[in-house]
């Protein structure tokens, strides 16, 4: 069986995978996080406060459902990838199939959700006035795009579960192209303002879907239509997987919209700011967040083919590459920072809020991206309840008294102090979690459900693992 049969990842540098893996799912996510900033910036330029932070106020809301689509894109990435490790490329596809359906019918059912409650859920966030209205609308207008978009990611997912990361980097790129194309064309030259940053989102992952679809199933021909049959056999695994993976993504826009709540009370200058920071937090630390999503194809793959040795050194290689990405992210953040505020016309309270990240908040992703290694690695090593314990600690029990504490003695500034020092501490607990986890994993561990009724959940002691 040749390798690109058996998978892409089972040989070779283990750190060569993770950077060439990373390095493109960068390149593709920082771009389209770039035009997300752009669109936000062309809001700015409008001279209207509101409008950048009813953006603030619907992106809180609006996490929640883009993280359940993460969340359901990993599930398939790690089922997709350890039935590539183990050999089985028909089954695979189904799978892939599967999980593309699933993707979108549980993000209709969400987005039906926020659509319904909107209103009450922009009002619970702290948003008032013209701003909350403002607010409701774009999430009304966008939040059923949500569907394409769970498409498109998991049809990445799929392409980087067997390594196509060029492939998965091209989706992002060329809708993210578009994007560039049609904000100031929508926003200023047909003057729709808030809409045509709406609308402008709509098509973007109207695109995503296309190429996604394109590149996955037409092309690459990894994703089939599933038979029955096929979708009754991968469904228990694949939620075995989905539900907690869900549960880990919910627990960081909760918190985000913890933290919005908190920063709400120092008025619409420190929202307007907070969304700056999101945006510039996903645009800088792109590589990050590809990262955790880019190293899952590489744990899933090895761990179906019981190369436990590898496992590990994928763990150890992200780790370093995650170090050494925020060192460089940290540098380059703290000496642009006045720029940048002053680029988004904040000044002030705003302009403050905009300096705490970027000299102090940003050191946070030291730990933040170890624990989304550790994240990567147990959403795709069989213990993804793991995960969800970790984030909700993080997201969940942490931050938002840290955040209401030092907001309390430092002004809206403290939020950002709050978060980062929340993400020490529990990046710190997850690294070294994780760390022991991968230590003492064993080929065992990889079986199949059927094969491994005999031994005990993925999960439990290591030791309990053991055959001989």
């Amino acid at each position: 069986m040749s390798g690109a049969a058996q998978g892409r990842f089972l040989t070779g540098s283990t750190m060569g995978h993770v950077v060439r893996m990373t390095a493109t799912g960068a390149f593709g996510i920082t771009f389209v996080f770039l035009m997300d900033a752009m669109n936000l910036f062309w809001l700015s330029q409008l001279g209207e406060p509101q409008l950048v932070a009813a953006i603030g106020f619907a992106y809180a809301i609006q996490f929640f459902s883009v993280s359940s689509g993460i969340g359901l894109m990993i599930a398939g990435t790690a089922i997709v990838s350890k039935t590539i490790g183990q050999g089985d490329r028909d089954f695979a596809r189904s799978q892939a199939g599967g999980a593309v359906l699933v993707a979108a019918v549980v993000q209709l059912c969400v987005g039906a959700l926020i659509f319904v409650f909107r209103h009450d859920l922009i009002a619970m966030s702290g948003a008032t006035g013209e701003t909350a209205r403002l607010a409701t609308r774009y999430l009304g207008m966008t939040v059923f795009s949500l569907v394409p978009m769970a498409i498109a990611m998991t049809c990445s997912g799929v392409m980087r579960a067997d390594g196509y990361g060029a492939k998965a980097m091209y989706v992002t790129l060329f809708s993210g192209a578009i994007l560039g194309v049609l904000d100031p064309i929508l926003i200023f030259w047909m003057e729709l303002g808030l809409d045509g940053a709406a609308y402008g989102l709509i098509l973007f992952r109207i695109f995503l879907m296309i190429f996604g679809v394109y590149f996955a199933v037409i092309q690459l021909k990894l994703v089939d239509k599933p038979s029955k049959v096929a979708l009754r056999k991968m469904l228990w695994p694949f939620a075995l997987i989905a539900v907690p993976t869900i549960a880990t993504q919910m627990a960081t826009p909760f918190g985000n919209y913890l933290l919005t709540i908190v920063m709400a009370q120092f008025g619409d200058d420190a929202v307007g700011a907070w969304a700056v920071v999101s945006r510039l937090t996903v645009l800088v630390f792109g590589g990050i967040f590809s990262l955790s999503g880019a190293i899952g194809g590489i744990f899933g793959q090895n761990f179906g083919a019981g190369q436990m040795d590898r496992v590990k050194a994928t763990y150890r290689d992200a780790l370093i590459f995650c170090l050494i990405y925020t060192l460089v992210a940290w540098a380059l953040l703290a000496s642009a920072g006045d720029a940048v505020a002053y680029a988004f016309g904040l000044t002030g309270q705003g302009a403050e809020v905009l300096r705490a990240f970027t000299t102090l908040g940003v050191g946070g992703f030291i730990f933040i991206g170890a624990l989304f290694v550790s994240n990567a690695a147990f959403n795709n090593l069989g213990a993804p309840v793991r995960s969800t314990l970790m984030n909700w600690i993080n997201h969940g029990i942490l931050s938002w008294p840290l955040a209401m504490v030092m907001a309390g003695a430092l002004g809206a500034p403290g939020v950002i102090y709050g978060q980062s020092l929340a993400g020490v501490l529990a990046g710190t607990f997850a690294a070294i979690w994780t760390w022991r986890f991968v230590q003492r994993l064993e080929p065992e561990q990889a079986l199949d459900p059927e094969t491994a009724r005999k031994y005990p959940p993925i999960g439990a002691h290591p030791d309990r693992y053991r055959t001989r």
